[in-house]
């Protein structure tokens, strides 16, 4: 990509942006302000992300050991100590093991299901991170990070400590340089994005543009609607407001 200059060798402007021309010949205005408000905000919504993170691991080291439930109830119902002596009839002993399983249960479940809201709560914060963090979305994409993640995070998840992606078959994306090595974030990201049957509408510079295209120089004159609303709508839904967002007549807005 390099900069547009007129006939008289200086750089060509679009509403007072200067204009650069990418390899395939498409023009586009760049918008400094605007670059550097987002850089700004996916760096806040990244640090956030990390805290998140941060915490959930903390919170996880108290459970470390706590693999299995079933043997955990075991351990507690021995820890009763029942003196099987006194209980002459087997059904009694039944009974003494199943009340002393059930006090077990009843202590260690709610240990589990913490646990398991804080490895959900681990997960969503490292891999909502990588969506804020992501160079495609930013460069690539005409959508914001949440919005993103909101159509395609079901893609990703934790294995093994590490963020793993996923194609629509459930098999593991790989790299293209290296295919028996996982593909990073972005290349996977990428990889998904491209298989989406309405990536146009939400890649930068798939729609028109320039002076002479429609609802060029009125942007910010269409309807808005709240991330809710967009995340709420059918997935033909999100790619109609999508092009209308890429087309300067639709805003998504907090």
């Amino acid at each position: 990509m390099k900069l547009k200059l007129d006939d008289e060798g200086r750089p060509a402007l679009l509403d007072g942006r200067p204009v650069y021309m990418h390899d395939d010949g498409r023009e586009v205005a760049f918008d400094a302000p605007g670059t550097v408000a987002t850089i700004g905000r996916l760096n806040a919504e990244a640090r956030a992300q990390r805290e998140r993170a941060e915490a959930a691991e903390a919170r996880l080291k108290g459970f470390a050991g706590i693999d299995d439930p079933q043997a955990a109830r075991v351990a507690l119902a021995a820890v009763k100590r029942i003196d099987a002596k006194e209980l002459v009839e087997a059904g009694e002993i039944a009974k003494a093991k199943a009340e002393a399983a059930r006090a077990a249960e009843a202590h260690y479940l709610p240990l589990v299901e913490e646990r398991d809201a804080l490895q959900r709560q681990l997960a969503e914060a490292r891999i909502g991170g990588a969506f804020a963090r992501s160079r495609y979305i930013a460069e690539k994409l005409a959508l914001p990070p949440d919005i993103v993640e909101a159509r395609f995070g079901r893609h990703f998840a934790i294995e093994d400590g590490e963020v793993v992606a996923k194609d629509t078959a459930g098999n593991r994306i790989a790299s293209a340089a290296n295919s028996s090595a996982p593909a990073d974030f972005d290349e996977a990201l990428a990889a998904i994005v491209q298989a989406y049957p309405h990536r146009d509408a939400i890649l930068k510079g798939s729609g028109a543009s320039g002076s002479g295209a429609p609802g060029a120089g009125h942007r910010g004159h269409g309807r808005q609607l709240s991330r809710a609303q967009f995340v709420a709508l059918s997935p033909a839904g999100q790619a109609a407001v999508a092009r209308e967002a890429a087309a300067g007549k639709a805003l998504i807005i907090d």
